[in-house]
């Protein structure tokens, strides 16, 4: 198959996320979402690995795989998605997914001290663009009535720095990489496990909307674990990495289409004003950098 079809597949299907997340947080609280969408994700990642011809090839040869796979794990999926649908549950699905794609900035950000990049001017001002497009949104006002709440645009943001400290431990991590998300996720749903038990939300289980479950195994099969596995496929089959990368740049056009569609949420121009410099930011940024991670 050709490595761009592979990466439309997977561009629509992260392109549903952000109506996904809404819709079943109508019938699940964002613990109940994240524990089962979690359990799901990881067992058809697992799945995938036992029926794949390599499947002994090791994350990590070194004798700290397991630390690092925990360490992951406790970035994605426990925390980011718990901050994540923090958001989503007090935000309409239009600015929290605006918001989630800043973290390509943030990601850019956090290179300076974590890896030592060094930020043009240019690099610079294409993410204080993208700021401003956040900006737009908060003060914007709420395309679906209402107050925005700064406190769960907060989260967002927060969000975006969990998700970038997670991509950069998982792209310098050797071995495997959907090995290496299949790891990390057996930890992040032991943390949830955990963390559960101990709050009293794990009880919570025992009374769940069927169209709560529902939703959870879409988001846990097209939102977190075999999407990722298609994507790896269309960049393992592609020439350049920017050959099926560019496809990125429609996820968050889609997702607005389907949120409108979906959700049933009015697209306010602040919103898609919010979007632009957003999305318009990162491309200067991408032209900007010579070299990153």
């Amino acid at each position: 198959m050709k490595p761009w079809i592979l990466a439309l597949i997977a561009v629509v299907f992260w392109s549903t996320a952000a109506s996904a997340f809404k819709i079943t947080l109508r019938w699940l609280t964002p613990y109940q979402l994240v524990l089962l969408a979690t359990a799901v994700s990881t067992a058809a990642l697992w799945t995938m690995i036992l029926l794949r011809k390599d499947r002994c090839i090791e994350s990590d040869p070194s004798g700290h795989a397991y630390t690092k796979s925990a360490v992951r794990g406790l970035l994605n999926p426990f925390l980011y998605y718990l901050v994540l649908l923090e958001a989503y549950n007090g935000l309409p699905a239009q600015i929290a997914m605006v918001i989630n794609y800043l973290w390509p900035v943030v990601l850019m950000i956090l290179s300076v001290p974590l890896l030592g990049q060094r930020i043009t001017r240019k690099m610079a001002f294409a993410s204080g663009i993208s700021f401003c497009g956040v900006g737009v949104l908060a003060f914007g006002g709420n395309p679906v009535g209402g107050h925005l709440p700064l406190f769960t645009i907060g989260l967002a943001l927060i969000s975006t720095v969990i998700w970038a400290l997670f991509w950069i431990l998982n792209v310098r991590a050797s071995g495997d990489a959907v090995r290496n998300l299949a790891e990390s996720f057996i930890f992040g749903l032991l943390y949830l496990v955990v963390y559960g038990v101990f709050s009293g939300k794990l009880t919570s289980l025992c009374s769940l909307d069927i169209r709560g479950v529902i939703g959870s195994v879409y988001i846990g099969l097209f939102e977190m674990g075999i999407t990722f596995v298609i994507w790896q496929k269309a960049l393992k089959l592609s020439e350049t990495t920017s050959e099926v990368g560019k496809f990125i740049y429609l996820t968050p056009f889609m997702a607005l289409v389907f949120i409108g569609s979906f959700v049933g949420e009015k697209i306010g121009l602040w919103t898609i004003a919010g979007l632009l410099l957003v999305i318009g930011g990162i491309a200067l940024q991408e032209m900007g950098k010579r070299k990153f991670l």
